[in-house]
């Protein structure tokens, strides 16, 4: 295989690094992951993450991981409530809704992210990510590359993998392609001990998750792992929204009153996520890669993930896409089939692309659906379509 003997330096130590890196080490490969997060213990956030069978899952199962995996997913965390502005239910999958069918192309089991993390550095060996490390910059050094850290450490290695997210520091030195803002932005919310904070909110969720749509905006909801409780407010914006809505998004008051005003025609009902949230609130514009995008392959670097083709959360695919990404290229890097490293990743490179892009385009769409004046009538019936097997 291409990579006997070399060194290799994966920057980003999300579900798409760990999994290369255990995938790799699983072939014999010497990898280190350089990760920003000060230790392991660092707390991770987001919105749980469903696993898909062709994508996510397929990663977990190379990896040998698939015990561990159903050892700590959420059963019931993919079961649907859809509702209209005023809280009303008009969909539930909560009856027919099977916690545990693996293998069926339909079930997408949940799993916490932070506990994701947990299996996936259990799997690796000891030593395998280096803590603290904020990468800097780097320059061609002999065949491969020297890294530069922010702490002073400088490093030497053959190849880098950029899994470095979104704003991937590693990008710039492939392409100069940026993604493109796609309109919509999210405001992210969080209720720790949600029981108790916002009963109401907590017993509809019942462990699952849920969609409102009205009027072009959404809320998007989900339990996560200790009994807290994830939320987003979705809409359409002027992509500087965050900086010139002149929002506190560390003050309850000034936020609710925001909703109040933007979501007028929304039930009161909503409100206690706003009264009982974490602070800050966080504003995420959504970005995406351009679908058409392409680069002249490198000997030595290429990316996954985010870093290689963000996109929008509206079809679950972003951490899919990234673990997809990390088994396709451990595949390419490990085969006797390419005659070079650059070939390997070349390999790789233009499967990812096509793939990615048709995900992306997806995502995209379903954006467009869901901060549409119909929404609500179009999710009802694709969910009452597609899950009516």
């Amino acid at each position: 295989m291409q990579i006997n003997n070399k060194k290799i330096a994966i920057i980003g130590g999300g579900p798409g690094g760990l999994t290369l890196a255990r995938l790799l080490q699983l072939k014999g490969a010497d990898v280190q992951v350089y990760e920003r997060d000060i230790n392991k213990d660092a707390r991770v956030q987001g919105a749980p993450l469903d696993m898909h069978e062709a994508s996510g899952m397929a990663a977990l199962i190379k990896a040998g991981l698939l015990t561990e995996f159903k050892n700590n997913f959420m059963p019931g965390a993919d079961k649907t409530l859809i509702l209209n502005e005023q809280a009303k239910i008009l969909y539930s999958d909560h009856e027919k809704n099977i916690e545990e069918d693996f293998g069926n192309e339909h079930f997408r089991p949940e799993i916490d992210r932070g506990v994701l993390r947990k299996i996936l550095l259990s799997s690796l060996e000891p030593e395998t990510v280096v803590w603290n490390s904020h990468f800097i910059a780097m320059e061609p050094h002999n065949e491969g590359w020297m890294l530069h850290f922010k702490d002073g450490l400088s490093v030497y290695t053959d190849l880098v993998i950029g899994s470095d997210g979104a704003n991937s520091k590693i990008r710039p030195y492939l392409t100069d392609i940026r993604p493109f803002y796609s309109g919509v932005t999210m405001l992210e919310g969080n209720v720790y001990g949600a029981k108790k904070a916002v009963p109401h909110m907590h017993s509809l969720v019942n462990g699952g998750k849920i969609m409102a749509f009205g009027n072009k905006k959404n809320i998007l909801m989900g339990q996560k792992a200790g009994g807290d409780l994830g939320f987003y407010v979705s809409f359409k914006a002027d992509e500087n929204w965050p900086n010139e809505s002149n929002i506190d998004f560390s003050d309850r008051t000034k936020v609710l009153s925001w909703f109040k005003k933007e979501y007028s025609d929304w039930s009161d009902a909503w409100y206690e996520l706003f009264e009982n949230a974490a602070t800050p609130f966080i504003p995420r514009q959504i970005y995406c890669a351009p679908l058409a995008q392409n680069w002249k392959t490198h000997q030595n670097l290429t990316i996954i993930g985010d870093a290689a083709h963000v996109m929008p959360p509206f079809a679950g695919e972003g951490a899919n896409m990234a673990m997809l990404d990390a088994l396709e290229l451990s595949e390419c890097l490990t085969s006797n089939e390419y005659s070079s490293l650059r070939d390997a990743i070349s390999g790789y490179e233009i499967k990812m692309r096509v793939r990615a892009a048709n995900a992306a385009k997806k995502s995209l769409e379903n954006g467009e659906k869901m901060h549409s004046e119909n929404a609500l009538n179009t999710m009802l019936e694709f969910f009452n379509r597609q899950f009516s097997f």
